[in-house]
């Protein structure tokens, strides 16, 4: 608490900041901003240097001090939104995914899309069966390298880079065989376009999963897509509701609330922190007004306010998804130069590699330690031993078997042994030349996953530590009383609200009953009260000398009103 007052004191005494924003293509774009200056100025600035005008897709994300991400609201100030000290550091990222990405009007608007899918892609956030991972590797490697050339190309050439989290032999020599022979003479917009319409028909397309527990404790993956809200628990994507669908969000602490028209179902999940429920209701609020109002006049302030307390207050500030295909349609510009980074090779440049590559480890060793993800996708729909769960839509599987039961099958393909969709298991850092690859390295041939911490850490510009094992008992009990102090906490708060709210009610009866027995009003009960002593002695005392102070102020304010 102490740092912050003294944070806020020092950034008092400033009237510029610096401000660095990483962009998609892992590029920083450093600058200076006024003390006031609004989340809409720096973010016009980014998408001027960019060039950008279908700019609504996107956002400025920063990470807190307690790690909690956090979109850059516009229409605030930088400075009071920002809780740590400058300079500060965020990154540009696709805050709302279009339904159709390569319909968007401008070539430059798909390649930034494009990058943020690739990203996804890298980071285990968007699943697929092996055979789509395959174009879709093929498809960047075209996009980024060009044609197959015999010469510069040697055999072997897409180990070298890194698409997913982790890679199979198998998977890669299929995505050489595309790019070979399938995929000659496309430009890089062409592949683009067509990595961006196979990722679009993926159901995992747009999700940024937020990490929950259910009513029963099970960890869960909340997400907002173009086309609605998710679940992803277990196997299987266990509720999807439409936009049309849902008619409230709401939290209340870590409790986070989803209310449907259909047959008025009410789903409750619980976040791990308040911080984290409150961003999760706003990406909420935010996401449904996008997708699904018509106009942006139709946009209202939301509240989580109970009946006697008011909550959190927000509403979306900005153009609805209809209202921003209507305006690309009247871009009327020649198109802009696109600058592509290029893919580099992931052993040549440690600011891309996260992680060993699977073919330094040998070929006996391969399958037991680093089995394909995708590879083990291609078993997705055809998972029929996980436990069914009742759910607003059909569940669908999309994720692999346990190992157990594909190694039951020699010839099958290895699959990976976790059966729970778990983006944190594959989620690596934003890319940040300062990390050092090989502690990168041994994290995940330790089996020590990369977490969704260490990726909010590299935002946030802090040094990424190395994640440790198993947390011993003594954690598990830090956690159990933890949880115990904030029940108790939670008990007292409401208790003296309740005592609050009634001490309250209990005032204004007590002036409204004041009022009536002062009045004219010839009721039974009033004449009784005004016929006691102790009536008498409160007109006498205190009534009438109260109301001719009040009338002698009513004249001297009259008064010096008629004199002026």
């Amino acid at each position: 608490m102490l740092s912050r007052f003294m944070s806020g004191s020092i950034r008092n005494l400033e009237r510029e900041y610096s401000c660095t924003v990483r962009l998609l293509d892992d590029t920083e774009y450093t600058c200076t901003i006024q003390r006031d200056a609004k989340g809409q100025y720096l973010f016009d600035l980014i998408c001027h240097h960019l060039n950008l005008l279908e700019k609504d897709y996107f956002g400025i994300r920063y990470v807190d001090p307690d790690k909690q991400r956090h979109w850059l609201e516009v229409t605030k100030s930088i400075a009071k939104q920002m809780k740590s000290q400058p300079p500060f550091t965020m990154c540009l990222r696709v805050k709302f995914y279009p339904p159709d990405p390569a319909a968007l009007k401008e070539e430059i608007t798909r390649y930034f899309v494009f990058l943020q899918i690739k990203r996804d892609l890298y980071h285990g956030r968007l699943l697929c069966k092996t055979s789509d991972a395959a174009m879709l590797a093929a498809h960047i490697l075209q996009a980024e390298i060009g044609d197959y050339d015999p010469g510069k190309h040697p055999e072997g050439y897409s180990s070298k880079f890194q698409f997913f989290p982790k890679h199979s032999e198998r998977l890669e020599r299929r995505i050489a065989d595309i790019h070979k022979t399938e995929l000659i003479g496309q430009t890089p917009e062409t592949s683009e376009r067509n990595f961006l319409q196979k990722a679009q028909m993926l159901e995992t397309y747009g999700v940024d999963p937020h990490p929950c527990k259910d009513v029963s404790g099970n960890p869960a993956f909340l997400s907002f897509t173009p086309f609605g809200f998710v679940v992803l628990q277990g196997n299987k994507r266990v509720h999807f509701l439409k936009w049309n669908e849902v008619t409230k969000l709401k939290f209340e602490g870590k409790t986070f609330h989803i209310h449907a028209n259909q047959r008025e179902i009410i789903l409750t999940y619980f976040a791990p922190t308040p911080e984290a429920c409150k961003h999760l209701w706003k990406c909420g609020v935010e996401n449904q007004a996008f997708y699904k109002l018509e106009k942006s006049s139709q946009v209202r302030t939301v509240s989580s306010s109970n009946l006697f307390f008011k909550g959190s207050r927000f509403r979306y500030s900005g153009r609805v998804a209809k209202e921003v295909m209507e305006q690309s349609a009247k871009i009327k510009r020649e198109p802009p130069e696109i600058h592509r980074a290029g893919l580099v090779p992931s052993r040549s440049c440690p600011s891309i590699t996260h992680g060993p590559r699977l073919s330094s480890v040998p070929r006996t060793r391969r399958r037991a330690v680093h089995i394909s993800i995708m590879e083990g996708l291609e078993s997705l729909r055809d998972s029929a031993h996980s436990t069914p769960v009742r759910s607003v839509s059909h569940s669908e599987s999309f994720l692999p078997r346990s190992r157990s039961q594909a190694t039951d099958a020699s010839d099958r393909t290895a699959v990976i042994s976790d059966e729970a969709y778990s983006p944190s298991d594959s989620v690596l850092p934003t890319p940040v030349a300062e990390h050092s690859t090989e502690q990168a390295g041994s994290r995940q041939v330790n089996g020590a996953p990369c977490s969704i911490e260490e990726e909010k850490e590299s935002e946030a510009g802090t040094p990424t530590l190395a994640v440790g094992g198993d947390f011993g008992e003594e954690g598990a009990g830090g956690d159990s009383a933890l949880s115990e102090v904030e029940q108790v906490n939670k008990f007292v708060l409401s208790v003296l609200r309740l005592l609050l709210v009634t001490i309250g009610l209990l005032f204004v009866l007590l002036l409204l009953l004041i009022i009536l027995t002062e009045s004219d009003l010839d009721i039974a009960f009033l004449r009784d009260i005004r016929q006691t002593p102790e009536f008498e002695q409160f007109h006498y005392e205190y009534f009438c000398p109260l109301r001719r102070w009040f009338a002698c102020k009513l004249r001297w304010v009259g008064g010096w009103l008629i004199n002026k």
